[in-house]
């Protein structure tokens, strides 16, 4: 993701006055919110319009987001389970941290 889309998500998130973590329920509920509070049926205000464009238009990009980064819930085939298994996968060849030089005393 560049940095673009990062200020877009920023923005959004600002828009709907959410912290900088957030579920898809707070998310739902912010936009609920602000939806009943903005809107020009029931808001009557000039810019309740665009303010309800600019709303909708944040939670959408804030909804792709959480669609198109979502993890998997069930472990993928070649998933490393055991925390030490993905250590080793990863830094095994490491003299530092290979098995050769781990010691421990029985």
């Amino acid at each position: 993701m560049n940095r673009k889309e990062w200020d877009a998500i920023d923005r959004a998130r600002r828009l709907l006055k959410l912290g900088d973590h957030a579920t898809m329920g707070e998310m739902k509920r912010a936009y609920h919110r602000l939806s009943k509070k903005y809107h020009p049926d029931t808001a009557g205000g000039d810019d309740d319009g665009e303010r309800m464009y600019e709303l909708t238009e944040a939670y959408d990009l804030l909804m792709r987001y959480c669609r198109e980064y979502r993890f998997p819930l069930v472990p993928e085939e070649g998933d490393i389970y055991d925390a030490e298994d993905w250590w080793m996968e990863r830094f095994g060849q490491d003299p530092l941290w290979s098995r050769k030089r781990k010691t421990r005393r029985r």
